[in-house]
């Protein structure tokens, strides 16, 4: 009995010590596995944990930024911990943690998990934990402790407060809160508000670029305070990469100014200063962003605009609030009294909206799918004499693709019928000032005489869209079918991003 218990303990004990396996490091970052997991998170009351995978290039670009940030955090005697997962080597422990795509990022409180938001930066990540593991905003005794703070972040804010029940500094400090990227100090001490020269309720914004410095002019609220933050914390020209991109788009600023430019010609820097130096009046409403259309990875933003790389430099405005309008100017030469009248004009609602069209091809009746552009659209659509159904595709949907057999089909049906016509539009390249179509395929009947626009929802077969065609829109207009969204995958711009 003896020796079954001491086999028994032993094999409870060796069981022990694989589950708790000890925890590896590289470079500052906790190597984990399935063994040792439930370990770090237990004995680790804070911890950042990124699912990566070997062969991952965002994740790649990640890691030297991660280790970096691990060891600021070392620097800074924190007890925020990093750590890293291969989820391609344990995929059990990917799988419980809901990983879907690389990196994944989750942040462990307590064992508790939750999604990370913040940045990629190694400054950004370090702000992000510290906001989640301490105050929103650093409270800061001396001179010294403001100037570390300061030259330590590319953006910082401070508030200059006495009374931290204010309503000024009540907003402050929930702005705070609700902004991870930067980081935030508060004081009430005199020697600060001397050093900075400011007065009770002042806020300031530093940063290592354009004016260095700026000082919040606004109201008590909230929204301004945040908006002001926002704004100013991104240069008066921004850089379009990943890194940005969801700074510029998920923004306060809703209308952009695009530059598309080669990176390393000779016009990039002249027409960035051009950009640059007429900027700063229109910060609160336009934001000026530059892409460098020499990188492939740009191409898709190039489509979206309808544009050809042999048309950079150019310019575009977009309002991110309206359908994602877009705006051309009337001349090609980019210059500071060009780029300013173009914005101008655009804010005094003095520019007519610049729509995609296709050239039309000269054989767009000869088959019987009709092809139709933006200049054609209206007068073979709006045939009053005619029912006209229209589908309104993207070259890459799946569903498209799969209907494109079954709507020449219907084409060759009604072939013969001058009453009816079938068409087909690239919704992606071709846009109407009338209709906006926001999923593919999209189909509309234009019913002759009224002009009605009926939409068919019914099941995407032939004899659905017969009946469809045959009835006026009576058949078929009520079942739901499912759609693909506007834009096939994470490089091309969403309604959200551009």
């Amino acid at each position: 009995m003896k020796v079954l218990l001491s086999a028994v303990i032993f094999s409870l004990a060796t069981i022990s010590n694989v589950l708790s396996e000890d925890i590896a490091t590289d470079e500052g970052v906790l190597v984990l596995k399935k063994t040792n997991f439930e370990k770090a998170i237990t004995e680790n009351q804070f911890i950042l944990v990124e699912f990566y995978a070997p062969w991952c290039g965002h994740c790649k670009a990640l890691a030297p930024e991660y280790v970096k940030a691990a060891k600021s955090l070392a620097e800074k005697e924190s007890s925020i911990k990093l750590a890293k997962v291969d989820a391609t080597e344990e995929s059990e422990l990917a799988e419980k943690h809901g990983v879907r795509g690389y990196p994944t990022i989750k942040f462990f409180r307590n064992g508790n998990p939750v999604d990370y938001s913040g940045g990629r930066h190694a400054e950004e990540i370090v702000n992000w934990l510290l906001k989640k593991t301490g105050p929103p905003a650093k409270e800061l005794k001396t001179v010294e402790e403001a100037k570390e703070l300061i030259e330590a972040s590319n953006v910082v804010v401070i508030g200059f407060f006495k009374d931290q029940t204010t309503e000024r500094a009540k907003a402050f400090l929930e702005v705070a809160s609700s902004i991870d990227d930067y980081a935030f100090g508060i004081t009430g001490e005199d020697a600060l508000y001397e050093e900075y020269g400011v007065k009770c309720g002042s806020i300031l914004l530093f940063k290592k670029f354009d004016e260095g410095k700026v000082e919040y002019d606004g109201d008590d609220s909230e929204a301004q305070i945040k908006k002001f933050i926002t704004t100013n914390s991104l240069p008066l020209l921004v850089e379009f990469n990943h890194e940005t991109a969801q700074k510029i788009f998920g923004g306060e600023i809703k209308s952009h100014l695009i530059l598309f430019l080669n990176k390393g010609e000779e016009h990039f820097e002249k027409i960035s200063e051009a950009a640059r130096s007429v900027a700063k009046p229109f910060r609160e409403q336009v934001l000026f962003v530059t892409i460098d259309s020499s990188e492939e990875d740009h191409q898709r933003i190039l489509e979206f605009f309808g544009m050809k790389k042999e048309e950079v430099p150019a310019a575009r405005l977009i309002k991110l609030e309206e359908d994602m309008a877009k705006y051309k100017p009337d001349t090609d030469d980019l210059t500071a009294e060009s780029i300013k009248k173009f914005v101008e004009e655009f804010l005094e609602g003095k520019l007519k909206q610049h729509l995609l069209s296709q050239d039309l091809p000269e054989d767009w009746d000869k088959q019987a799918v009709k092809t139709l552009v933006a200049t054609n659209f209206d007068k073979v659509a709006l045939d009053e004499g005619k029912d006209v159904l229209v589908e309104f595709y993207a070259p890459w949907c799946g569903h498209c693709k799969q209907l494109a057999p079954i709507y020449d089909k219907v084409g060759e049906h009604f072939q013969d019928n001058k009453d009816i016509v079938i068409a087909k539009m690239d919704a992606t390249a071709n846009e109407l000032e009338h209709t906006k179509i926001s999923s593919f395929p999209t189909l509309k009947l234009y019913t002759k005489g009224s002009n009605n626009i009926i939409e068919y929802n019914g099941p995407r077969n032939f004899e659905g869209l017969v009946k469809f065609v045959e009835s006026g829109g009576a058949e078929g207009a009520s079942l739901e079918e499912p759609v693909e969204e506007e834009h096939e995958d994470d490089d091309t711009p969403r309604k959200d991003e551009l």
